[in-house]
Order: structure tokens, then C-alpha cells, then sequence
């Protein structure tokens, strides 16, 4: 059975105007996939419905064999990990070392076990020589790969993306692309939801389009 399934959900805010409509499709835990379509077309309200955050009205997703709904928040935090597009909205501490093992400290790992994971992410990362620094004082790209290594230090089956390059420059782009093929070598799959097609086209397996109803 695949990671994720998708059966023929739709949603609406109001209870009346349908934002998504019998949406299916289904993804391996390692598998590269984007998301493209207008705006307007509920590819965000897709995400957070992935993730959770919205619940379907109608139809049903199965994460690992289960209905999604039986999950709590946090256990699907713990299988899907989500990156925003601000990423700066999931900064809550006052360096980067901190920041990246700040999810593990909630989890009760040691302090010497956190330590261990939290420096080999930021040499993975290239970011050991910011470990002191306020994260709002990196650069662009250097926020995003913290916040990935926030979010891949809790060793997560799949992560979703959502608008990754709209903030980034060219060569930027070319670093997350980077980025992303180390995420692939762990093992770990990824949707990119983004306008950005050229780009996702680059770096992922299948196309999902969505409609602007």
C-alpha cells in the first residue's frame, strides 16, 4: 500500500463553494512529486489538509495504511514533515543551534544525543559557522536550509514544500536543488507545491495539476 492515498476528497470553506473537488492520488514515502496549478486553485489548502490542519469534507486520506483522522497533529508532524513558504514563521529560538534541536528537546532526547544530531546537521546543512547566530539575520537561502534541518533532524518520512523558490534568486534556486537531491539520497521523499514549473520539473517525478474550480 502506498505512503500516502488520496481518495476523492473535496473541501470548502463555507459549506457551500468547494475549494478542492473529488481530488485522488496516491505517493510512495520516496517518491518526488509537485503540486503546480493557478492560485486560487487550493494547492495550500490541499497541503495543510496532508498535514491535518484542515479535514476533508468529503472522501478520506490514508497515511501508512491508516485514516488520517486516527493520527494526532503530532503524529503526523512525525511522518510528514512541512516547510512554509515564510519560513521565518517557524523560527522560535534565538540561534541556530538551538533552532535546529529545538524539536528534539520536545521530544525528551538527552542533551548530549541532541547535541550530536544538532552538529551534524549543521555541517550537513553548511551551517556550522552561523550555530550563535539570531536566524533572522541569515540570508534567504540560509534561513531555508535551516528550517529544512529543523524539520529533517526529526527524521520525517516525507516533507512538503510549499512555494520553496519564491523568495530565491537564481543561484539560490540552484543551492536548494542541491538541497534537494541530499534529501533524496536519505531516503526521503518530497512535494513541492509552487508556480514555479520550470523548476519542479527539474527536480521531481511526477506532475500533479491542480484546477481552479
Amino acid at each position: 500500500m502506498s505512503f500516502l492515498i488520496v481518495d476523492s476528497i473535496s473541501f470548502s470553506y463555507d459549506g457551500k463553494r468547494e475549494i478542492l473537488s473529488n481530488v485522488s492520488f496516491s505517493i510512495e514515502s520516496n517518491e518526488t512529486v509537485a503540486l503546480i496549478g493557478p492560485n486560487g486553485s487550493g494547492k495550500t489548502t490541499l497541503s495543510k489538509i496532508l498535514t491535518g490542519i484542515y479535514k476533508p469534507t468529503k472522501g478520506k486520506i490514508l497515511l501508512d495504511g491508516r485514516d488520517l483522522n486516527e493520527y494526532s497533529l503530532g503524529e503526523i508532524g512525525r511522518k510528514i514533515g512541512y516547510v512554509f513558504q515564510d519560513v521565518q514563521k517557524q523560527f522560535f529560538t534565538s540561534s541556530v543551534e538551538e533552532e535546529i534541536g529545538f524539536g528534539l528537546r520536545l521530544r525528551g532526547i538527552s542533551n548530549e544525543n541532541i547535541k550530536k544530531k544538532v552538529r551534524n546537521m549543521m555541517a550537513y546543512f553548511e551551517l556550522l559557522c552561523y550555530a550563535e547566530e539570531f536566524p533572522f539575520n541569515l540570508s534567504q537561502g540560509e534561513k531555508q536550509r535551516l528550517a529544512i534541518a529543523s524539520v529533517l533532524i526529526l527524521e520525517p518520512s516525507f516533507l512538503i514544500f510549499d512555494e520553496p523558490t519564491t523568495a530565491l534568486d537564481y543561484l539560490q534556486k540552484d543551492k536548494f536543488k542541491e538541497i534537494l537531491l541530499k534529501i533524496r539520497e536519505m531516503g526521503i521523499g518530497y512535494m513541492l507545491i509552487s508556480h514555479d514549473y520550470e523548476f519542479v520539473k527539474s527536480c521531481t517525478e511526477r506532475l500533479f495539476y491542480l484546477k481552479k474550480l
